[in-house]
């Protein structure tokens, strides 16, 4: 109404405004370029990749800076070049165990409870972007689809102490080989067990009590190993004195044996030449060892004193 006076006629409107009126289409087509120009720039930091899509055509952008961009013509996405994590088992914010993806049996048809920490990175943004709705969710599937697949291949004793490391590095070669088959342009980096243990609180306190008596047995093969590497250099000192001791032994019993035969091959050769002087010197001598202080006096035929008198020594120091 207050462009109409009281007679019903329309003001006339004031040349001021009328001036005002043409700038107006003026600010519109400034802002609309304004706009424009805004949304042609962007900045792409170190860890993106920019992927530009040109009339549907992609093309990947990796080099930081500031860039431009067609508008309307050139529509930008931002991929992340950095490693991201994903978890399978429990939930990675409130850490809540999710049964339905950690609970699985092993070979020995035992229950367990395994939780698995999945490093990855995007390779191929445009892969990334276009071969696959959600290449993230495909990557989880195929974790979960071969983690229970080579969890089945393990006793549970090896998935909950030993086996760790063997299994990691037998489920991450089977998902890089097929996700090179699958070619979502995604690596994987790493898959780590979080967590392994029974399902029930009884088995896990038996889990515990084995894992236990498994330290205990190294701890004492560890003092066992320190105990004989303090005793094994004062039993090998013993071992080589007693060996030094065996061998003198040995050699002087042969010396004494060889000397022995060197005697009996001397009495032989004078036995050989005088039989009976020799046999009868033999006697006398083991009768004097059988009677040392005995006085052996051998008379003659003709009833004459002294013939012979043994020992001989001993007879002529007394007389």
């Amino acid at each position: 109404m207050d462009n109409v006076n009281f007679t019903g006629a329309p003001r006339p409107v004031p040349r001021n405004g009328k001036k005002l009126l043409k700038f107006i289409p003026i600010v519109i087509v400034l802002a609309l370029l304004g706009g424009l120009l805004f949304t042609s720039f962007y900045e792409l930091n170190e860890d993106e990749y920019a992927v530009i899509e040109t009339l549907g055509k992609p093309s990947v952008v990796s080099t930081p800076g500031l860039k431009l961009k067609i508008p309307f013509i050139q529509n930008k996405t931002i991929v992340s070049k950095a490693t991201h994590g994903l978890t399978i088992g429990y939930d990675q914010y409130s850490g809540q165990s999710i049964p339905s993806e950690s609970v699985m049996i092993t070979v020995d048809y035992n229950f367990v409870n395994v939780d698995f920490y999945v490093e990855y990175r995007v390779t191929d943004p445009v892969k990334y972007l276009y071969n696959s709705d959600d290449p993230v969710n495909v990557l989880k599937m195929l974790c979960q689809s071969y983690i229970r697949d080579t969890i089945g291949l393990y006793n549970v004793d090896d998935v909950i102490t030993t086996g760790k490391s063997e299994i990691q590095a037998a489920i991450k070669e089977k998902i890089l080989a097929r996700l090179e088959q699958e070619d979502l342009g995604i690596a994987l980096v790493g898959i780590t067990i979080q967590d392994a243990e029974p399902p029930t609180a009884q088995v896990q306190e038996a889990f515990k009590a084995v894992e236990t008596a498994k330290q205990d047995a190294e701890t004492a093969i560890n003092n066992a190993n320190k105990y004989a590497n303090e005793v094994m250099p004062a039993a090998k000192a013993d071992a080589d004195e007693i060996l030094q001791q065996a061998e003198a032994y040995k050699t002087a019993r042969i010396n004494e044996a060889n000397g022995q035969a060197a005697r009996f091959t001397e009495l032989y050769e004078e036995y050989s030449k005088y039989p009976e002087i020799t046999r009868q010197r033999l006697f006398y001598e083991k009768v004097s060892q059988i009677f040392p202080n005995m006085k052996v006096v051998i008379l003659g035929e003709n009833g004459t004193d002294v013939s012979t008198v043994l020992p001989l020594d001993d007879f002529a120091a007394q007389n």
